[in-house]
């Protein structure tokens, strides 16, 4: 069987003090915290796009990477980059992977020939998610890459393109079945538009919500038994898109009574596109039930595009793990890479380093959220802050027992009150403290 990383050998756990750059210094699949194993709590993805597809282009730029992986006959191509995924995860011991229809075969001429394309990759990716026990976290359709959807997919003004998109992705959710995926998710890369001269704004988000409703019933089905999720993002490449962050897309749903099909897949660097810290979209995410998945990756604050790079910031990931811990942490869902090494690292063993310091990373995040909450300072803090609802006039206000009659009586008899301080200087020394003292 041919090798596609020869080079490389298995990532083992080496601990802190290892200088192996290929080896894993934080991240213990085995190790057990809070009654977890480190596998289970952080269920790490492989995203096939930016992994096996992308070759290094920018917009600038043609493409630094390789990636035919020894063939020229596009789906024998495709064949190989499935065998080549297998070997990779292999040999990083990532349990799952993610995939858009289009990044797994190649697009026929017609609609019939993609899907007889996409049948034939399913079936290598069948056979390889058998010999080396990987599952798929999750599938999802392209509806933005081809000129067609230039307009959006279930938002074109075109009702063919609509059909065709509907078509695509009934499709892209019987191979998701078919190979047991968890999830199938919603990106919408066109679902906005560039200007209102030219936008129906409310039929076109009523109709992205029948496709959306349609897309849901079919699964159910089919048996589809995993979650649906929605991946927001504020922008690029349409400069108004309708999913522009969880709180918007929340609002959504709750308008078109989609709420309780619907999670939500947040992304680190489309939090801070939509100028929000990545755990302020967990928090929404969660404090409206609808925490599902995560794509990790990080942003570059000098640049003003998603830039989709791998996770090195362990304050980031510790906090985010904080939020993902609070919510319950991962049932179907889990941390897919959706992240790229960097256009200029475009050798073989750049994939795997990159991948080593990310999985490192949100290792050593869910450690130090776990600290976080033992030691309790913070947590503690929060409880106490809001001490004045939980008895008295506050306690009275949570129930409802009190008019606003009865406040402006309340707030006379109480003269001038002192507000107090919110110590976030305090809290963040504390937050210094659990991660390095």
């Amino acid at each position: 069987m041919t090798e596609f990383y020869p080079n490389i050998p298995k990532i083992r756990y080496e601990g802190s003090k290892s200088k192996n750059p290929l080896s894993f210094r934080f991240y213990n699949p085995e190790e057990v915290i809070a009654g977890k194993t480190m596998r289970d709590h952080l269920r790490f993805a492989m995203s096939y796009w930016h992994t096996m597809v992308a070759e290094g282009t920018d917009i600038f730029g043609s493409g630094t990477i390789d990636k035919k992986y020894g063939a020229t006959d596009p789906l024998e191509q495709a064949k190989n980059k499935a065998r080549a995924s297998f070997e990779l995860m292999d040999k990083l011991d990532i349990d799952f992977f993610c995939f858009h229809d289009r990044d797994i075969a190649p697009e026929g001429a017609t609609l019939e020939e993609s899907n007889k394309n996409l049948d034939a990759i399913a079936d290598v990716l069948e056979e390889g998610m058998k010999k080396y026990n990987k599952k798929l976290l999750w599938g999802t359709a392209n509806l933005f890459s081809n000129r067609r959807y230039m307009n959006g997919a279930g938002t074109s003004p075109n009702a063919d393109v609509f059909a065709y998109a509907a078509a695509q992705i009934k499709k892209a959710l019987e191979v998701t079945v078919r190979l047991g995926g968890e999830g199938y998710v919603f990106w919408g890369g066109r679902e906005g538009y560039e200007t209102l001269l030219n936008t129906d704004m409310a039929f076109e988000q009523a109709n992205m919500a029948r496709l959306m409703r349609m897309t849901v019933d079919y699964g159910r089905s089919i048996g589809f038994t995993g979650d649906f999720y929605i991946e927001p993002k504020p922008k690029e490449p349409m400069k108004h898109q309708y999913d522009f962050d969880v709180a918007t897309v929340m609002a959504f749903l709750k308008t078109y009574g989609l709420e309780k099909d619907f999670k939500m897949n947040v992304e680190a660097n489309h939090a801070t596109l939509a100028q929000h810290t990545f755990q302020h979209e967990l928090r929404v995410a969660a404090i409206n039930g609808a925490f599902g998945s995560v794509d990790a990756n990080r942003g570059d604050t000098l640049l003003g595009w998603d830039t989709d790079q791998f996770p090195t910031d362990v304050y980031d990931s510790t906090l985010a793990m904080y939020e993902i811990i609070k919510a319950g942490g991962f049932t179907k869902g889990g941390l897919n890479f959706d992240s790229k090494a960097r256009r200029a690292s475009n050798a073989p063993e750049d994939v795997f380093y990159s991948y080593i310091s990310g999985m490192d990373c949100f290792a050593l995040g869910l450690k130090m959220a776990y600290k976080l909450i033992e030691d309790g300072r913070i947590d503690n803090f929060v409880s106490d802050r809001y001490a004045t609802f939980k008895e008295g006039i506050g306690a009275k206000i949570v129930a409802g027992e009190v008019s606003m009659a009865d406040l402006e009586k309340y707030a006379l008899e109480k003269g001038e009150v002192k507000a107090q301080s919110g110590r976030q200087e305090l809290l963040e020394s504390i937050l210094n403290d659990i991660l390095f003292g």
